[in-house]
């Protein structure tokens, strides 16, 4: 099956098919998912929606909603009788053409595909031809249309206040003549430029000078398709705002002549009251109520089915203005009247610049009814904000691998034009939603997996069988294998082989190998891996309560320990340690009535002092172990030893592990510097001075090169570290961390750990870390089809070599970020693959290998690259990317580096996609608007830009946390999500719709929620209700509030159920328990809150948005002239 092939031809997903011998199969083939909302569209070539249809009833296809409304929220089911509206048409893929010029089948439940798109341009779509006449340049149409425009002048005014860069035009109010801008407000008494219909020909305001912003969709020459002009609405959103409303997705691109502008409900802005709703444009076929617009109503055609132009330029269903947004719109002429004076120059407006909750909103509306089906090469999947399910059919799903771009340049040369990262972020153990079906299991007994004679490749979709199936072509290096004699298998008349649907190796994306003895080390199977408890009680963890506490939770967290899925109990062994300055090991064997404590104190070479009794099994030395937890706490209640030490600790842990020969983890408990005479003792060399100096890279490096040896030891036995922190002072992360990092661990921190504040969220993250699925002793390597190779590595791991990720330890929360780097060309037919390869062992001690594929398209043309990025991947990479640097370089040059690489991006899309127009304008690509924001957060995180409050500690922690992030926590992380949960609805299950992340979208009057995966702070308002504090806090005025709540008191009311519901949400979907922090409206808690504020200027010097943006379009242009 050649690459370029389409993936599937044999029977149609649309069919039932044969399940897979001796596999559990949930809704593999045609079955529709469990939970999955039915598809919209009839099934496939089944009648088409928004083409022959009868013409719909007069009036709104979706109602819009009456003023204080919820505004419609992702997932919601559509109510009957309502047209639900996807971004995609038929045929419409987003993003991206499939790569085959055979039909693409897909189960009922996907969206309809055209048969025979091809790779090309749209231009080949037939579909459209019999609309009118030969177009107008649709590139001048585009310029516009769809131009996001914000005007700002170039006169000679002083620059706007507090405008953080020098030597930037003011910005002004004023919008460029054409185009709609982007949020753009129109007030009643002016309306947008519209056209005349009838000459087809735009009244045009008088164009002002000045700097304009838009956001480009590709322009493609559809032949036979007249675009149609410029109407009222039109372009990415016409949508006058309000402050702090989520405005309505933008759709961009004309509707035809006459044609239904329906629109959905428009969200209600979040504290702002609604206008009542003006009248019904005359003249308008069904949608909602416009803003009262004057000048001529356009002509009265039969409704045509429309078309909305996507990121690719492609046609669908447009959408109107919406009611209940007030607003002016300076500049715009009122017709018949002649056009007046330009408004003075004033600051650029934050609701007409992209905004991350209007395209994640837009997104979810789009893409999130549908199942994300992974059959077609190259296409990019919905953004982690939105909730989807996933259909494997030959690609590895999302939530395994995502890219920077699907869609990679063919030449090095492109690849450095563009200056755009090829990276992909791999979660390899990745959790999935219980609707979908894990990875299959295939054992091919002692002859192990089938793979590449020379490149090692393991079997997957994209390998092409030749010559009746007796040998294979590789689809990474084309070196021809012959296919083992139990492995063959007959090719039908298409070439695949007749047992497609029943090898999960040869249809699926994902899926793992049983690995042989061959896979194994030393070349024996490994025995279960155990888990070693480390307690510090040394004076300071005795006194907070630590031991104590510590001791009681693992009574019954033993009880939990990770199992294989069928088996009755956990085949993980368990020992338990406790230390200060010296170390006591803990005989806990079955047979004794009493555990035995051992103590060494030589810690200078450290040795384990009993084998037997040392690691055991929970179910039967359960007595022993109860009582051993019972005395740790009485033992060391009274002691007066504060030094501790630290290396021995580990050391301990990995002569166990060796002297068990078993792989493991240990999860050590630790509070203080370790400053007592031993190995890896640290010396405190905390110095804020050092901060904005060129010595500052020296607070990001571990002090000693002890620990870097230490863990490489403990990566070869497979001795993955977790460690819980509790610092009440400086403890060096930086170096501390060394071993976790490596090893594949965890580092939690609780900053002056205080029992009644801090216990439940200690006691949750160790919970969930003592239950995740791990995977141990495991190895990664990335393979790539010729042309592209994995350079360079970002995460917490350790490499011997250039190609190997080793990991003592891989969690189903960790992620590998890989670039990639051109070593050859690339060509368009056959695109490029990955594959992911995981050797690890399972916490039952079975050898595995899991192999994720993923294939992405080649491009010539630098605008199908900027067409199919995905900017949340993006922002991950130069972030952990960014966070390496500064282990080496000054932190400025970091920064400078990262906004250069940025303006290089959007300058060469500027340069050679864009439509031609003023140097004024700023143009960003459609899925790059956000990248200015985005990259703003990164550059005034707490690790590129700290204020004074933040420790050297909390730089270091962060900086490794972040290192193995996945897409979705560095979205959070960068842009905290920000709810008002005055607005919730208490009798729906939805959270309420989020707002900008800016001072200026809160009101005194409301309740907000701000989580960033680490955090959540309930922000309450000096004048919110009395009814309201009472329902959720229990008191009765704003000044009893308590600052000390760790959890929201438990009431019975439907407004303190609704609030607790969406912080347990909340928590659910984060890897760590995040800290409750109750911040009132001018507490002294409230500078660390606005802090998160990110669109707002911070203390610590960093931009606001609306500035940042100037600064990158002054980058910009400097980069063009």
């Amino acid at each position: 099956m050649s690459v370029n092939q389409q993936a599937h031809t044999g029977p149609p997903y649309g069919q039932p098919q044969p399940g897979y011998q001796g596999y559990q199969q949930p809704a593999y083939g045609g079955q529709s998912l469990p939970g999955a909302p039915q598809s919209q569209y009839g099934a496939y070539n089944g009648p088409m929606p928004g083409y022959q249809q009868p013409v719909p009833p007069q009036g709104s296809l979706r109602a819009p909603p009456t003023s204080g409304a919820p505004p419609p929220v992702s997932g919601a089911s559509h109510p009957s009788g309502h047209v639900a509206y996807s971004q995609f048409e038929h045929g419409d893929v987003q993003n991206g053409i499939p790569a085959s010029a055979a039909p693409v089948q897909r189960p009922p439940a996907s969206q309809p595909f055209l048969p025979g798109s091809a790779p090309t341009p749209v231009s080949q779509i037939s579909t459209f031809q019999q609309y009118g006449p030969p177009p107008a340049s649709v590139q001048q149409l585009r310029n516009h249309m769809a131009g996001m425009t914000i005007g700002c002048t170039a006169a000679s005014a002083p620059p706007p206040a507090g405008l953080g860069y020098a030597s930037v035009p003011p910005v002004s109010g004023s919008f460029s003549a054409t185009g709609s801008g982007l949020y753009t407000p129109y007030s009643a008494s002016q309306g947008p430029p519209l056209t005349s219909v009838s000459q087809g020909l735009p009244l045009v305001q008088p164009p002002f000078p000045g700097q304009t912003i838009s956001t480009q969709r590709l322009p493609t020459q559809v032949p036979g398709f007249t675009p149609p002009p410029p109407s009222t609405g039109v372009g990415p959103s016409s949508y006058p705002p309000t402050t702090g409303a989520p405005r309505p997705p933008a759709m961009p691109g004309p509707p035809l002549p006459g044609q239904t502008v329906a629109g959905p409900p428009s969200s209600q802005p979040n504290h702002v009251s609604s206008p009542p709703p003006p009248s019904t444009m005359a003249g308008l076929h069904p949608g909602p109520p416009m803003s009262g617009l004057h000048g001529p109503p356009p002509p009265n055609h039969p409704p045509q089915p429309g078309y909305q132009m996507q990121q690719n330029g492609s046609f669908g269903q447009m959408r109107g203005p919406q009611p209940n947004y007030g607003g002016a719109y300076p500049g715009a002429p009122n017709y018949g009247s002649p056009p007046g004076p330009p408004p003075p120059p004033k600051r650029l407006d934050p609701d007409s610049i992209p905004s991350p909750i209007q395209v994640i909103e837009d997104d979810r509306n789009n893409r999130g009814s549908e199942p994300f089906v992974t059959g077609v090469r190259g296409q990019v999947p919905p953004l982690v904000t939105t909730n989807f399910l996933v259909k494997d059919q030959g690609n590895a799903s999302p939530r395994y691998i995502r890219c920077t771009s699907y869609n990679i340049p063919c030449t090095s040369d492109m690849a450095k034009q563009s200056q755009v990262p090829l990276a992909a972020v791999i979660k390899p153990l990745a959790t999935l939603p219980p609707e979908e079906t894990l990875p299959y299991l295939v054992d091919h007994g002692e002859s192990g997996p089938v793979r590449c004679n020379r490149c090692k490749a393991y079997m997957c979709p994209f390998m092409q069988f030749i010559e009746g199936g007796r040998r294979f072509q590789c689809c990474f290096c084309s070196c021809v294998t012959e296919v083992p004699p139990h492995y063959f298998q007959h090719l039908d008349h298409t070439g695949k082989r007749v047992d497609f649907y029943d090898r999960p190796e040869l249809s699926l994306g994902s899926y793992e190998f049983l690995a042989t003895v061959d896979y194994c080390k030393n070349n024996k199977f490994p025995s279960p891996p155990a888990f070693i408890f480390m307690i510090d009680v040394s004076y300071n963890a005795v006194k907070s309560g630590l031991v104590r506490l510590i001791c009681e939770e693992l009574k019954s967290l033993l009880d939990y320990l990770p199992r294989e899925g069928n088996m009755e109990e956990s085949a993980i062994r368990v020992g338990f340690v406790t230390y200060n300055k010296v170390l006591h090991f803990y005989n806990v064997k079955s047979s004794l009535a009493q555990p035995q404590m051992m103590v060494v104190s030589d810690v200078a070479d450290m040795f384990v002092p009993l084998l037997d009794g040392f690691l055991v099994n929970v179910n039967e030395s359960r007595t022993v172990i109860a009582s051993l937890l019972d005395q740790i706490p009485e033992m060391f209640a009274d002691t007066r030893e504060t030094e501790t030490v630290f290396a021995p600790v580990i050391q301990a842990g990995l002569e166990a592990l060796k002297a068990a020969d078993c792989a493991g983890k240990l999860f050590i408990f630790h509070t203080s510097l370790p400053i007592a005479e031993a190995p890896g003792k640290l010396k405190n060399r905390d110095d804020r001075k050092l901060i904005n100096t060129d010595k500052e890279k020296t607070l990001f490096q571990p002090q000693t090169s002890f620990y870097n040896n230490l863990a490489k030891d403990c990566v070869a036995q497979g001795c993955c570290v977790d460690l819980f922190l509790f610092p009440n002072q400086y403890l060096d992360v930086a170096t501390l961390g060394v071993v976790p990092y490596q090893t594949g661990g965890s580092i939690y921190k609780y900053a002056y750990f205080q029992l009644e504040t801090d216990q439940y969220r200690f006691l949750n993250d160790l919970r969930k870390d003592v239950q995740k699925e791990v995977g141990f002793d495991a190895v990664m390597r990335v393979r790539t089809s010729t042309g592209i190779r994995a350079t360079d590595f970002f995460g917490a791991f350790y490499m011997s070599n250039t190609t190997d990720v080793e990991m003592a330890g891989l969690d189903c929360d960790k992620t590998i970020t890989v670039e990639f780097k051109h070593d050859d060309k690339l060509s368009e037919d056959s695109g490029a693959l990955l594959q992911c390869a995981l050797l690890y062992t399972s916490c039952a001690g079975q050898r595995r290998l899991r192999i994720h594929n993923l294939s992405l398209n080649c491009c010539t043309q630098l605008a199908d690259l900027y067409r199919n990025c995905e900017t949340d991947t993006l922002i991950n990479y130069l972030a952990k990317h960014a966070y390496r640097g500064v282990l080496s370089s000054p932190v400025k040059t970091v920064r400078d580096a990262l906004i250069n690489q940025c303006a290089q991006i959007l300058a060469c899309y500027r340069k050679n996609c864009a439509s031609p127009s003023s140097a004024g304008q700023l143009i960003l690509p459609e899925c790059m608007k956000l990248l200015p924001v985005y990259l703003n957060c990164v550059l005034k995180s707490d690790v590129l830009q700290p204020g004074p409050e933040v420790t050297t500690d909390d730089r270091a922690y962060i900086r490794q946390l972040v290192t193995s992030m996945d897409v979705a926590e560095t979205n959070v992380f960068f842009y905290p999500r920000l709810l008002p949960l005055t607005k919730a609805d208490v009798d729906s299950d939805s959270l309420p719709a989020a707002i900008r992340n800016s001072e200026e979208r809160l009101s005194k009057g409301d309740i907000y929620l701000l989580e960033n995966g680490l955090n959540i702070f309930v922000w309450v308002g000096v004048n919110v209700q009395q009814s309201l504090i009472q329902n959720l806090f229990g008191v009765s005025s704003f000044s009893q509030i308590s600052n000390a709540l760790s959890t929201l008191p438990v009431l019975e009311n439907p407004f303190s159920k609704k609030v607790r519901s969406i912080v347990d949400t909340l928590q659910g979907q984060r890897s760590r328990y995040m800290k409750l922090i109750i911040v009132k409206q001018e507490d002294k808690l409230e500078m660390l809150f606005k802090h998160f504020l990110v669109e707002d200027k911070s203390l610590s010097g960093g931009a606001s948005y609306v500035d940042f943006l100037c600064h990158m379009h002054k980058e910009i242009r400097q980069l063009l002239s």
